[in-house]
């Protein structure tokens, strides 16, 4: 723990920004006697009849810059709708105790019978918004109010657990830092708290208990993260997946950091027949905030936090897919026939629609790793082939994982990845990255639906972590990420990792470029090399891992890609 001489963070409150003046401020009461903060935006100045509500509930301060709400409320009532815009419980002007979770669908269920309840309403309400609003919408389904008619999460999970602690298949994720130090920053009293948290300090936890001793107050949700693993509590009752089916539009991203539990989502809902009716997909190429891979890496005057005119552009595509969804299923001014079930982005080649996901007709494509001996080495490395190495190409390669100079993630902020998109081929000439390198693309592959990585990996720690990066390589030898998956480990053998979906054009003239690792930091904490908990662990030592290739140890990459007549 720091010591009585360790320098004070420098720690900035964040308090809530001022109600706008075309918003009318209410304290909407629920059943526990809490008072709930709400925004209430109305078109025509509250002149028209009733409408239909938007409802957005949220834990960022309603009236911040991040979420522009009053940008959003501006298009949804110049549509037609009536908007309430809240602080969850515990947070910014809202009453009761900040606790993530818990009470987010009694509390859900009480805002949209007092919404009901209004003149201004007409008794059909809809919700929309991202991240933790899109689970605030899961807890409302779960409540099963019958005013709910429709729901639009966007880039957010129906359960956490499966943020944070999914890999693939039965394998749990590496600690993932930069997520579970979101709940100590936006999850300790009412207010944020933004600073910055030493990412080599050992043991990890402490700079933030520091942090917490000098707020003079803790995150509940962040200790029972760090330095545990515990599934989260979510208090539904019963889940929204049980629940009286409600019209969905999935909006996730592409290069979201929780796209894979997203898609679960979509997944799961679509393969149930009383929900699948009602199942609705929007997949683009965007990352967690919003940033798109056509504009990626982010130029200052294309910055929507920071650029008023950027913030207007983003809102079109941002909105738009939502107003026509809500037209459809909230207030009923359109036919659901005009609306595809699936509309979809093929990264660098424009925008699709189809009937499922994934797109009818696609195939799987195994790739597999051979000259694994080769890897360690510069680019090319190892290779990326269709035909499996024969029984006497098998191959081995090892390399060291040292916690005290783990692989550099790159970007400090994988919610923003695009803001940035890293060129990832200075990473294949560290002795601790392993390169496998498909052939020039005669023409272009267009990947569609999900990817995976089986590998042939052991470790002499007694937990080893794994991390596969799958990157477009260009003519001009620089590599920028498509998909990305990590598991965590404690025997050798075949690890199964679901690097999530995407849609993707790997254009002609370019390759595929797959980085094995063994850290991404700071977004992780490094295992140890000791099996202790890196949350709590005051020292570390360098292990050795392995990778084997072909023969008895096929390590592969498996795509889903469309024929070629789709392209």
């Amino acid at each position: 723990m720091p010591s009585p001489e360790t320098p004070q963070l420098a720690i900035e409150r964040v308090v809530p920004a001022p109600v706008p003046p075309q918003a009318r401020q209410h304290r909407v009461r629920v059943r526990d006697g809490v008072r709930l903060a709400t925004d209430v935006y109305l078109p025509d100045g509250g002149a028209a009849p009733p409408r239909p509500t938007v409802l957005i509930r949220l834990p960022y301060d309603k009236n911040s810059r991040y979420v522009f709400t009053d940008e959003i409320a501006a298009r949804l009532t110049a549509r037609g709708y009536a908007v309430a815009v809240q602080d969850v419980r515990g947070k910014f002007r809202s009453e009761g105790a900040t606790l993530p979770f818990v009470h987010e669908s009694a509390d859900g269920y009480d805002t949209i019978e007092w919404i009901t309840r209004q003149s201004w309403s007409n008794g059909r309400v809809g919700m929309f918004g991202d991240s933790y609003y899109g689970f605030t919408q899961w807890a409302a389904v779960a409540a099963e109010h019958p005013a709910l008619r429709a729901v639009v999460p966007r880039v957010t999970a129906a359960d956490f657990n499966a943020v944070l602690r999914r890999g693939g298949r039965e394998l749990p994720p590496p600690p993932w830092r930069e997520g579970v130090a979101y709940f100590a920053h936006h999850w300790v009293g009412r207010d944020t708290y933004e600073y910055r948290a030493d990412p080599a300090a050992r043991p990890a936890i402490a700079p933030y208990e520091q942090a917490f001793r000098q707020i003079g107050d803790r995150s509940a949700w962040f200790t029972l993260l760090a330095p545990h693993r515990i599934d989260l509590c979510t208090q539904f009752g019963r889940h929204p997946f049980d629940a009286r089916p409600v019209p969905v539009l999935h909006c996730v991203g592409w290069y979201d950091n929780i796209v894979r539990a997203h898609l679960a989502d979509y997944l799961e809902l679509a393969a149930r027949p009383e929900w699948n009716a009602v199942q609705y997909l929007w997949a683009g190429a965007v990352d967690h905030e919003n940033y798109p891979l056509a504009l990626a890496p982010i130029a200052p005057g294309d910055d929507h936090a920071q650029d008023a005119g950027a913030l207007r552009r983003m809102l079109d595509g941002y909105l738009g897919p939502a107003l026509d969804f809500l037209d459809v299923f909230l207030a009923g001014s359109r036919k659901a026939d005009e609306l595809p079930k699936v509309t979809w982005e093929l990264g660098h080649a424009g925008w699709r629609t189809a009937d499922s996901w994934p797109p009818p007709g696609t195939r799987r494509l195994t790739l597999h790793l051979a000259a694994a001996d080769r890897a360690a080495g510069p680019l090319p490395g190892g290779a990326l082939t269709a035909e499996p190495p024969g029984p006497g190409e098998e191959r081995h390669a090892a390399w060291a994982h040292d916690p005290d100079a783990p692989v550099p993630s790159l970007v400090d902020n994988s919610f923003a990845y695009l803001h940035t998109h890293p060129d990832l081929a200075p990473l294949a000439g560290r002795p601790d990255v392993l390169a496998f390198t498909g052939e020039v693309l005669e023409r272009p592959l267009d990947l569609a639906g999900p990817v995976e990585a089986e590998l042939d990996v052991d470790g002499e720690a007694p937990v080893f972590d794994v991390f596969a990066k799958l990157a477009d390589l260009a003519p001009d030898g620089t590599a920028r990420l498509i998909v990305r998956g990590q598991v965590q480990a404690t025997a050798g053998g075949t690890v199964h990792l679901d690097l999530a979906h995407t849609g993707y054009r790997v254009r002609a003239g370019h390759r595929l470029l797959l980085l094995v690792t063994a850290s991404d930091f700071p977004l992780f904490l490094p295992a140890t090399g000791t099996g202790d908990n890196p949350w709590t662990a005051t020292g570390a030592r360098p292990a050795v891992q392995h990778l084997r290739t072909g023969g008895a140890h096929p390590s592969r990459l498996t795509l889903t890609v469309l024929p070629a007549s789709a392209r």
